[in-house]
């Protein structure tokens, strides 16, 4: 990786730094290339707490306690579990104020409809207990066609939207 790519992972550092929220991630697609950019910035474990890489299902049900149900009915690359992991992590990671999640297809043999297409979650620590969690959600289509590109495009996108969506949340 090249100096650039830890551009956003440090303003991102730097913004948690500032509002003194610490940051959790729960990854799949990207195997662990969030974590490591924002571990390649100094001073991130002030506000980096940590990562759960759950590339297959039944980790993702075992580590993180996402519902079989939810897996079944809408595919480890959706949306929902998207969010269900986001809600999962920040239930059990008690110094994160914000939890965000990836997940997608990049390939080989995905399905077209979703090939290249990554979904993100991002949850913050509710106020009220009955609030949900999940600030926002959003799904992008990669440019990148390889895969280990992919995985650092997906990882970047994933940053600048953590970066974009904690900036202007007023949960921040």
């Amino acid at each position: 990786m090249t100096p650039s790519n830890f551009t956003a992972a440090a303003q991102l550092v730097d913004q948690l730094r500032r509002s003194t929220s610490r940051i959790a991630l729960a990854e799949s697609c990207t195997c662990g290339m969030t974590a490591a950019l924002l571990g390649g910035v100094p001073g991130a474990s002030e506000v980096f707490c940590g990562s759960a890489v759950t590339y297959r299902e039944s980790v993702k049900s075992d580590w993180l306690g996402v519902e079989t149900s939810t897996l079944r009915e809408f595919t480890a690359e959706s949306q929902q579990t998207t969010d269900e992991m986001a809600r999962c992590l920040l239930d059990r990671t008690r110094e994160a104020d914000w939890c965000a999640a990836i997940t997608g297809h990049l390939g080989p043999n995905a399905p077209r409809p979703i090939d290249g297409r990554v979904y993100v979650s991002l949850a913050c620590r509710p106020v009220r207990q009955s609030d949900d969690p999940i600030v926002c959600r959003h799904d992008f289509v990669l440019k990148a066609t390889a895969r280990v590109e992919r995985q650092v495009e997906a990882a970047q996108t994933l940053i600048g939207w953590i970066l974009d969506q904690t900036a202007t949340s007023s949960r921040s």
